[in-house]
């Protein structure tokens, strides 16, 4: 089945060399370029597609607004924001607006075909870098919000060390590593937690992990 993918950037660069590197991908097609956040928001609702690659600084409307409104459409497509991430500091609020992960602009064909392949199937890229990225925010901005324990309660005992650890960064490998189990019961307490918690994917039970006290800056 072919990924269909649009991809939102002003700059005329940044969008040929991802165009080209992804339809040479026997699984993956362009169906389309945006040079704006408005035009990138018209074109997913036209053109459907599975994945969208945001730019976050752009002309019109920017990507944390343009992935809001796709995100809010709630019609499948999945946001993949571009960063240069040393430059940016929109990482928390990108991840509150619905965004599914981070891609350096500078990623390889390797790690940029792999990206949509992750986000398209459902997950999610929350690298340790963009974990650290995560907790200065939560740092800057102050202590954690009181704990949803209305919401929290819901979990198992470890149902909640597998969300503290996916807030960490660790992958789902590392994390059956952690805890001595499968990767697939790994698998299966994710997709449990996150039906419990109302959440969309690994990134955004992430968030919900600092902002509701689970995990501490500092931990």
């Amino acid at each position: 089945m072919t990924i269909k993918v649009l991809i939102a950037d002003d700059q005329t660069l940044i969008r040929e060399s991802f165009r080209i590197v992804l339809n040479a991908q026997q699984d993956i097609e362009v169906v389309g370029e945006a040079v704006n956040g408005e035009e990138a928001v018209r074109m997913v609702s036209e053109l459907a597609p599975a994945v969208a690659l945001m730019d976050i600084r752009m002309p019109v409307l920017d990507g944390l607004a343009a992935t809001r409104k796709i995100v809010a459409a709630e019609a499948g497509t999945k946001v993949l924001v571009l960063t240069t991430f040393d430059l940016d500091e929109y990482v928390y609020e990108a991840l509150q607006s619905g965004a599914s992960g981070f891609l350096l602009k500078d990623s390889s064909a390797h790690q940029l075909a792999d990206a949509v392949r992750t986000v398209a199937s459902g997950g999610a890229l929350l690298a340790p870098t963009i974990t650290m990225r995560l907790i200065e925010e939560f740092s800057r901005l102050g202590a954690p919000r009181p704990p949803r324990r209305a919401r929290v309660s819901d979990l198992t005992e470890r149902e909640t060390q597998v969300l503290c650890l996916i807030a960490q960064g660790l992958s789902n490998a590392e994390i059956a590593a952690e805890l001595v189990i499968t990767e697939q019961t790994v698998k299966s307490h994710v997709s449990r937690l996150l039906v419990k918690l109302g959440l969309r994917d690994r990134t955004q039970a992430a968030v919900f992990a600092y902002e509701s006290g689970l995990v501490v800056v500092g931990d």
